[in-house]
């Protein structure tokens, strides 16, 4: 690995981390990041490669964006 994609990668995970700790995370925005990790898992068991895991992981970002909207609607 070398030092810039180390840096440009430390750099990305702290601008999540302190973006994080802004507010509180609505159910769709929890429901996108739970779908795109499940939907990415899946595509790589089902498909492999590449292509079938960041497929897996838009397709499983949208279902959770869905779901995680119905739910905010029910507080």
């Amino acid at each position: 690995m070398t030092f810039r994609t180390l840096t440009l990668a430390s750099l990305a995970a702290l601008s999540f981390a302190m973006a994080g700790c802004s507010t509180n995370p609505s159910n769709a925005q929890i429901g996108t990041g739970v779908g795109a990790v499940a939907g990415g898992v899946a595509g790589n068991a089902l498909f492999g490669g590449t292509l079938g895991t960041v497929g897996g992981a838009a397709a499983g970002a949208l279902i959770g964006n869905e779901v995680g909207k119905r739910n905010d609607g029910h507080r």
